[in-house]
């Protein structure tokens, strides 16, 4: 899949998640698999650049390219601007976040609320695809609600105005995370448009990002909330999509490598306070559900020091290993405890929106 002038490597992309996909997991994801990744997304509020939060999201020293980044806000002028500063600071690709469902983005009226005025969506994406001499792509979803559905609309303004890409999160605004994605909306806005289309939406395995890109007949897939705690997923997907075959879970040998590898980067990013602090749902996330995982959530919460956390994530994987070579997460399903790729998400929805060895070969677009 190219974006603009840009051939990614596979057509495996990390979704951009606030919160969750800071530099650290984005690199950790392209290590594991991942052709793509966008960052958190960055206010358009210049008022607020200065702040540690946004000069974290603006840092990408080291990434890989093409370095995208996500901006959002409701005033195309402002949008502009955004686009031109980030550029400066080293985006490659400017994607614009139409998707965002959180009522803190769209009480802004930015975000998926922007769905609502076409004739603003249309003057923002114009006014940002002239602004900067980079790709502009945008991310949305289905329409504000299940009656309203106008994505296909949105996808035409988009290609008029020159956007190169397009994501579509297959529910609406009003649906959040909840309920079914419509793949039937992303298979219509692809017949719409002649420029790349991404499909988003609880893909969630390997079979599941097949079976949605037969569906959608979309140039590439986007995974976010099952990346959380199973960023080795896009190596999976990769794997199976080349050969047919699944591979089994990661050794916890495996497993236990990539996680310290991600902590080191992780707290040299944030600092030794705010890493602790904030590796804390990360490792939650990569314990969620395991066999024999224990009270490894508490130890990792209450673990103040980056030594203390690391000691206690290796205590935890010390025990996994004593039940097997590989990772299993534990069910009950009438008293049956079965085996399967370890990280796989539970039926509940969260309000977030990401084989061969690592930085191993992945599958061509």
């Amino acid at each position: 899949m190219r974006i603009g002038p840009h051939e990614l490597r596979n057509a495996l992309a990390v979704a951009p998640m606030a919160g969750v996909t800071d530099r650290p997991f984005r690199q950790l994801c392209r290590r594991l698999g991942a052709g793509y990744a966008v960052s958190e997304m960055v206010t358009s509020n210049a008022k607020l650049w200065g702040t540690d939060k946004s000069r974290r999201r603006m840092d990408h020293a080291g990434e890989p390219a093409p370095v995208a980044v996500q901006i959002a806000g409701a005033d195309p002028a402002a949008m502009a601007e955004a686009a031109r500063h980030n550029v400066a600071r080293g985006a490659a690709i400017i994607d614009i976040n139409m998707g965002c469902p959180a009522k803190k983005v769209c009480n802004a009226a930015a975000g998926s609320a922007l769905l609502s005025d076409e004739p603003l969506v249309a003057r923002i994406l114009a006014a940002v695809v002239a602004a900067v001499d980079v790709p502009v792509t945008l991310k949305i979803r289905t329409g504000p609600d299940r009656v309203r559905p106008n994505a296909t609309r949105i996808a035409r303004i988009a290609e008029e105005a020159g956007i190169a890409a397009l994501t579509v999160h297959g529910r609406s605004r009003a649906c959040m995370f909840v309920g079914p994605v419509d793949y039937a909306a992303i298979a219509q806005v692809k017949r719409a448009v002649s420029i790349p289309v991404v499909a988003n939406g609880d893909i969630d395995s390997p079979h599941k990002a097949r079976d949605v890109l037969a569906a959608t007949r979309a140039d590439a897939i986007m995974v976010g909330r099952a990346a959380q705690g199973r960023p080795w997923i896009f190596r999976e997907i990769a794997h199976f999509l080349a050969t047919g075959e699944e591979l089994p879970p990661p050794t916890v040998a495996e497993a236990l490598g990539w996680i310290l590898a991600h902590l080191d980067d992780h707290y040299a990013f944030h600092g030794e306070e705010a890493g602790v602090r904030i590796a804390r749902k990360h490792l939650g996330w990569y314990t969620r559900d395991l066999a024999g995982a224990g009270d490894a959530r508490h130890e990792f919460n209450a673990a103040e020091t980056t030594t203390a956390q690391i000691a206690a994530v290796r205590r935890c994987f010390d025990r996994l290993a004593d039940l097997g070579e590989r990772l299993v997460v534990a069910r009950a399903a009438g008293g049956v405890v079965h085996t399967m790729p370890a990280g796989a998400r539970s039926a509940k929805p969260t309000t977030q929106e990401a084989a061969t060895p690592w930085g191993g070969e992945a599958l061509a677009a």
